[in-house]
């Protein structure tokens, strides 16, 4: 069993939701925890909850990353291990504007980027780290009605693999966890919904738990949603067979609009 007690956590995007509930399961088991968010006073409330640090500001800029990260090591000591939850979604189909296709890139993508190459170095002497990143099964799949989420959540697991790849040999373990529908301000709703739904919409707490158990083994993929996983064996194994059971969906879902 991986031991946490007493190490030095940040999370990412913590004021509501699956990086809440993270801070939280985290908290429980002995962790010290910085929480951060966008909002000042939502993320000093989920703080004062908690029993945890509220570092507020934007995680994703280059700026913002580097203050999150000093002001965190400035209170912990040093960064253990750091959870990268803050995520956005904009945009929808092929005239998604620039402005939605440029803040997904910088959210769900180089976020992840620009804490690494901050944090990486760190680890390298100390001789280990763990850096989790909130993906979604968007990452692994696709997301119908949701190009830029999509394709940048693509961008962040490529990102994840390469860095696995690179350094777990030299004691970072990397992981990425992979939920389907959960029950967040960022679900879906109407004829996606139903569709993103199938397989259940858990909770932000489901996910924390199942993220928790994955940490114990170090697994690549935290898969909450299981099914996920046969999913992307199929898209593996047969693409061809895979993308016409995806174009299916897409044609049931315009159906289900035109009927609205």
């Amino acid at each position: 069993m991986t031991s946490i007690e007493e190490q030095g956590i940040v999370v990412t995007g913590a004021a509501g939701g699956i990086g809440r509930a993270l801070a939280k399961r985290l908290i429980a088991e002995g962790a010290r925890v910085v929480v951060n968010d966008l909002n000042p006073a939502a993320t000093e409330a989920t703080a004062a909850e908690l029993g945890a640090f509220a570092v507020a500001g934007d995680a994703a800029s280059e700026s913002g990353v580097k203050a999150l990260i000093e002001a965190s090591r400035a209170h912990l000591g040093h960064i253990d291990a750091w959870f990268g939850n803050a995520g956005v979604v904009q945009g929808e189909d092929i005239d998604s504007s620039e402005a939605d296709w440029a803040t997904s890139w910088q959210v769900n993508t180089m976020a992840h980027v620009r804490a690494a190459r901050l944090l990486v170095p760190d680890w390298l002497e100390r001789g280990g780290g763990r850096f989790v990143m909130t993906v979604s099964a968007a990452g692994l799949l696709t997301a119908l009605d949701a190009a830029p989420y999509s394709v940048t959540k693509h961008g962040a697991i490529a990102f994840a693999e390469w860095l696995s790849a690179t350094y777990r040999h030299r004691g970072i373990v990397v992981q990425a966890i992979c939920p389907q529908a959960v029950q967040t301000n960022l679900l879906p709703t109407g004829p996606l919904a139903s569709i993103l739904g199938g397989d259940g919409a858990l909770t932000p707490d489901e996910v924390a738990e199942a993220t928790w158990q994955a940490v114990q083994d170090d697994r690549f993929l935290i898969l909450p949603h299981p099914p996920v996983g046969d999913y992307y064996r199929a898209r593996a194994t047969d693409t061809d067979r895979w993308l016409k059971g995806m174009n299916k969906l897409q044609r049931g879902l315009e159906q289900a609009k035109e009927a609205l």
